[in-house]
């Protein structure tokens, strides 16, 4: 089992906090702070909402919501569990577990019940002391993923429990990762390296440790390179798959973007090492490398930060030299598009829209049409007619998407929610 780094982060007031019992602000914007931790190599972030009041509750689901809309890296939901709703709240707002709290009596008795519900791999338990574990050793056995410790001391072993120890010094810190019971590590230590985490993971790898790092199973001496001793690198977008922009990288370079998971390249009109954005802020966040056949080229797809070009675009390749009508068969092209005609139509309408008929006159118009949609592909099925199934299911999409719209909801929510099943 590969021991996993997780940053541990207290949400209070729609800001990051230092502890649960420390109030000094970490990050005012903590969509961007795990953003952040998440391109700096988080495995996972377990975030606990501090929150006293259920406005300030309801805001924090909303920050949650939107730092998974912002990043790929599993999140833990602690904190506030007090009924099956609060849990399906986590889970709904993006977090791949909700982790409830053994020093209350109440989440103790809910674990079966939501286990049973949403998947034994969707709970969590967090414990700050061995009695709460050994007192419901066999329900969190049958009920749990994981336990989150809140605990330094590790004396016990738990067989068959998955912990998750939140520590807040270096002092064995190898020694617990070495656990066979231990699946990951959290805590101060973790957090006050935010800024370094592939550092320290590559510490604890030389350290003999069995952690998720970023590797590279090729040395630079491995691909051909051209006249000047470069290897060119194709950048594309790794969620769209956009080409951003082409460059070229030396030997230095290359173990670079490796060090660092930055890309790195080697500016040839400047003569020295390029690390793209040191000076735009416009990082390129590296997600994957790969390289062609002949190994004299290096696709990397990459999470870019801002513009890829020079010119503030998105991409450099924006000079259209000649096109062919063609119709555009991508499906997540096309739902793409499509929802962006209806976004457009909601914030700049339109005289005579049937989209904007539907905004302007709501959501229960828009549930109507839907569920109206959803009962003409039933009745298409059951003719069958092949066609006819076809024009009704995309009716349903395309008034699934004014749902969508109306909801605040995108194509990369519905997308991540079917890949996290």
């Amino acid at each position: 089992m590969k021991k996993k780094i997780i940053p541990c982060l207290y949400l209070k007031n729609q800001k990051f906090v230092a502890s649960f019992k420390d109030d000094m602000i970490v990050a005012d914007d903590p969509v961007a702070y795990a953003v952040k931790l998440s391109n700096q190599g988080a495995d996972e972030l377990i975030l606990f909402d501090l929150s006293d009041q259920d406005a300030e509750h309801e805001a924090a689901l909303l920050t949650i919501r939107e730092i998974n809309r912002a990043i790929d890296t599993k999140m833990i939901g602690a904190g506030n569990i007090k009924r099956t709703e609060d849990v399906k709240k986590l889970l709904y707002a993006g977090c791949k577990a909700a982790a409830l709290n053994m020093a209350k009596q109440e989440n103790v008795d809910l674990i079966e019940e939501v286990s049973k519900r949403f998947g034994k791999d969707k709970i969590m338990a967090c414990a700050d002391a061995h009695e709460q574990i050994l007192s419901s050793i066999e329900l969190l056995k049958g009920y749990t993923d994981a336990t989150i410790l809140l605990n330094e001391d590790l004396s016990s072993g738990y067989k068959d429990i998955k912990l998750i120890p939140v520590i807040n010094s270096e002092k064995k810190i190898v020694d617990i990762l070495n656990r066979d019971d231990v699946y990951g590590l959290s805590g101060e230590i973790i957090n006050q390296r935010c800024e370094t985490l592939l550092n320290l993971k590559k510490e604890l790898k030389s350290a003999g440790l069995d952690i998720v790092t970023f590797e590279s199973k090729f040395k630079f001496s491995d691909f051909k390179k051209n006249s000047d001793g470069h290897v060119t690198v194709v950048v594309q977008d790794y969620k769209t798959s956009e080409v951003l922009m082409v460059a070229y990288m030396d030997e230095e370079a290359f173990n670079k973007t490796i060090e660092t998971g930055i890309m790195t390249y080697y500016s040839r009109s400047r003569k020295e090492l390029w690390i793209k954005g040191a000076t735009s802020g416009h990082y390129q966040y590296v997600k994957e490398l790969t390289a062609d056949c002949d190994m004299d080229t290096i696709l990397a797809k990459v999470a870019q930060i801002g513009a890829a070009c020079h010119t503030g675009n998105r991409s450099c390749f924006f000079h259209e030299i000649a096109k062919k009508d063609y119709d555009e068969t991508n499906p997540l092209t096309v739902f793409e598009d499509v929802y962006g005609v209806i976004m457009d139509r909601k914030e700049h309408p339109k005289e005579g829209s049937y989209t904007n008929y539907l905004f302007d006159k709501g959501i229960d118009k828009i549930l109507k049409k839907v569920g109206e949609e959803a009962t003409e592909i039933v009745i298409a099925a059951k003719n069958p007619d092949k066609e006819e199934v076809k024009y009704e299911m995309a009716d349903f999409l395309y008034h699934a998407m004014v749902l969508m719209a109306e909801c605040n909801l995108t194509w990369s929510d519905i997308t991540k929610e079917l890949a996290n099943r």
